[in-house]
């Protein structure tokens, strides 16, 4: 009962967080003026006086409100591989990252993804960065459910030009993934599906993005550091606290 009850208390928790996050102010150092004294530029100034030197009069410290300009897009893997638990929590998930969000500020945006051979690679409405979250949303996400392969360079591709088209200083592609790219078809499976996805997450890089990687695969550690580097992922031990885990993750990633 106390496990289940901390379950259902952590969404509290964790919008608090959020909010507080908004709230946090940046301390600026070595200013010309203030609402503190900046002890080490005091010290390095009466060092410069003994010494002949001409000392700096940017003396003080001020607190600045940090302002949030960021935009995520959300991509949902919902390959057949998904079905059962996986679907469940990814879907848990995304409701759990919405009500934080909206605490937050951030824009953000959610699109599912699959593919059946490179001619029918899908990608899948659930919220778009001007939509409000509300009642549709809440359905699409209810409504999201495994479908075909996991064809993922050409998500990466498609979703980087819509998140790109947002006015934000920091851009972020957060995927949510039960497996690595693959398809049954065009030599998809294997080395071409992982050079593929590598490809278009180069280009997302370079474009401004910040990729990021959350999966439940125990054998990601084979692929994942070669699609995303050694800092841009995580893996989750437990398909049950995907949850919990994406909104920490997420938390940390714009802190």
């Amino acid at each position: 009962m106390q496990r289940s009850l901390g379950r259902i208390d952590f969404p509290i928790r964790l919008k608090r967080r959020f909010e507080a996050l908004r709230g946090e102010d940046r301390l600026l150092r070595r200013e010309p003026d203030g609402d503190g004294i900046d002890f080490d530029a005091v010290v390095e100034a009466w060092a410069d006086a003994k010494t002949g030197r001409e000392p700096s009069d940017r003396l003080f410290t001020r607190r600045r409100r940090t302002e949030r300009n960021i935009a995520v897009m959300f991509m949902v893997d919902m390959s057949g591989s998904t079905k059962g638990w996986v679907n469940e929590c990814e879907r848990e998930a995304l409701v759990m990252l919405c009500e934080a969000l909206e605490a937050l500020g951030d824009r953000y945006a959610i699109y599912g993804f699959s593919g059946w051979t490179r001619k029918r690679c899908e990608i899948y409405r659930v919220k778009r960065f001007d939509e409000p979250f509300g009642e549709p949303v809440r359905a699409r996400i209810a409504g999201v459910a495994p479908k075909d392969y996991t064809r993922m360079g050409v998500a990466v591709r498609h979703l980087t030009r819509l998140l790109n088209r947002e006015d934000a200083r920091t851009r972020v592609l957060f995927t949510l993934s039960d497996g690595k790219p693959d398809d049954f078809h065009d030599g998809y499976r294997g080395a071409y599906g992982i050079e593929d996805t590598r490809k278009a997450l180069i280009e997302s890089r370079q474009s401004g993005v910040h990729p990021f990687c959350i999966t439940i695969d125990r054998e990601a550690r084979d692929y994942l550091p070669r699609l995303y580097g050694q800092a841009s992922w995580t893996l989750v031990d437990d398909v049950r606290k995907l949850p919990l885990k994406s909104a920490e993750v997420y938390r940390r990633l714009t802190a």
